[in-house]
């Protein structure tokens, strides 16, 4: 009975010890990978709580106004942006994965395929909107200004020779509208969610060189805390290395 006891007081010290990390995630592949590395985590006295998020705006509100530690969702454009543009001032701690971009259609086969004044469906937020314009210009569907860059528009449109439509809509909504569409440019993440593989069903997809890497994101105040290492420290292990690779054949890469 003693060393029950002991053991208990031992146990109960440990859960006051243990410190919490509250971190926002999308549900795929983002929240799987933290569920993932909470057993690491638990070991180094970290208690790691996930609170999932189907939107791209509250994770950054969140952790902005201190309601959550972290977040883990987004690439580095996307941040630059949102900071840009909602004068937050939030931080990349280090990048874990890439989820390729990609182009998906339940009426066509193929991109040749594409019919003249086709309706093509993007995320309507600047850098993913910019990033899925690239994509079809990569795919020889349009033509871009030079100048355009990461952030081009539909406005940047120079060559359109399908003369296909671009409707801009929420990129949470994208699977969703699929049937509706001729062709829709949709974040691996949910194209996950929506049981989409991207190495077998897009009919265009960012090579292994995207410059998009999801990344640790938190409050400049918050990121150098002893949670917040211990966390990038178990995301950039080889177990989830492995874990990613295994996981999500391709359609979600390591990015360390």
């Amino acid at each position: 009975m003693k060393k029950l006891l002991t053991a208990l007081a031992a146990c109960a010290a440990f859960s006051a010890q243990a410190e919490t990390l509250n971190v926002a995630a999308t549900p795929v592949p983002h929240a799987e990978i933290l569920e993932f590395v909470k057993p690491a985590l638990a070991k180094e006295g970290v208690e790691l709580k996930v609170r999932v998020f189907t939107d791209y705006v509250q994770p950054n509100l969140q952790v902005q106004q201190k309601n959550l530690d972290a977040n883990f969702f987004q690439h580095q454009p996307y941040l630059d942006e949102f900071n840009a543009s909602r004068k937050t001032e939030l931080v990349s701690v280090a990048g874990v994965h890439v989820e390729p971009f990609g182009a998906y259609s339940s009426k066509i086969k193929n991109l040749s395929e594409l019919p003249q004044g086709a309706t093509v469906a993007i995320p309507n937020d600047a850098t993913n909107g910019g990033r899925a314009l690239l994509l079809l210009q990569k795919a020889g569907v349009i033509k871009l200004k030079p100048e355009a860059g990461i952030l081009a528009t539909p406005k940047d449109i120079v060559e359109n020779p399908k003369a296909i439509k671009v409707r801009e809509l929420e990129a949470a909504t994208l699977p969703r509208v699929l049937s509706q569409v001729d062709l829709a440019l949709i974040n691996t993440n949910y194209a996950l969610e929506a049981k989409l593989n991207p190495t077998k069903d897009a009919l265009a997809i960012e090579g292994s060189d995207s410059p998009y890497v999801n990344t640790l994101v938190t409050r400049a105040d918050n990121k150098d805390s002893d949670a917040v290492q211990k966390l990038v420290k178990a995301l950039h292990s080889a177990e989830v290395k492995q874990f990613i690779e295994e996981k999500y054949q391709g359609a979600v890469v390591p990015a360390f």
